[in-house]
């Protein structure tokens, strides 16, 4: 999960910085998410018991269950919309000092119209969306699996 997360963060920077497609504040906003998540899985990944890394598992999931929420606004609310100041991707991004602590990889440099681009037919959002998807379901999972009695 962290790595898959991560990775996407990773590609979403190439796609910035090598071929200029800048991100609205919702695409920070689900960078950050995703930056979470990693965290999340990392701490799961060293936990030593079932319970705490039960409990990362379950953080990881509702952080993926908030990007889906996040791509799906992005995808039909904000990227209809010419501005996305003062809306609450910006709040949370401009709030949190993300901005300015970590420009390159944090500051939203395009409105969320400017940023509706697509990737093999597919828009950014809906792969993010995909990905969110696959990292709630294996939070899930994982969860799950920890909490059943290991048979051996």
């Amino acid at each position: 999960m962290a790595a898959a997360s991560l990775g996407a963060v990773a590609l979403a920077l190439v796609s910035q910085h090598v071929f200029d497609m800048q991100p609205c504040p919702w695409c920070v906003l689900q960078r950050l998410v995703f930056v979470l998540i990693a965290l999340a899985a990392g701490v799961g990944a060293l936990w030593r018991g079932p319970a705490g890394r039960s409990a990362a598992a379950g953080v990881a999931g509702l952080l993926a269950l908030a990007g889906v929420a996040a791509a799906l606004w992005q995808h039909f609310v904000a990227a209809a919309t010419s501005s996305c100041k003062r809306t609450l991707a910006d709040r949370i991004v401009s709030g949190l000092q993300l901005d300015a602590l970590a420009p390159e990889v944090f500051a939203p440099r395009a409105s969320c119209a400017e940023a509706a681009v697509d990737l093999l037919g597919v828009s950014y959002e809906f792969w993010s969306l995909a990905l969110f998807a696959l990292l709630a379901l294996a939070a899930l999972a994982l969860a799950l699996g920890l909490r059943r009695p290991h048979q051996g």
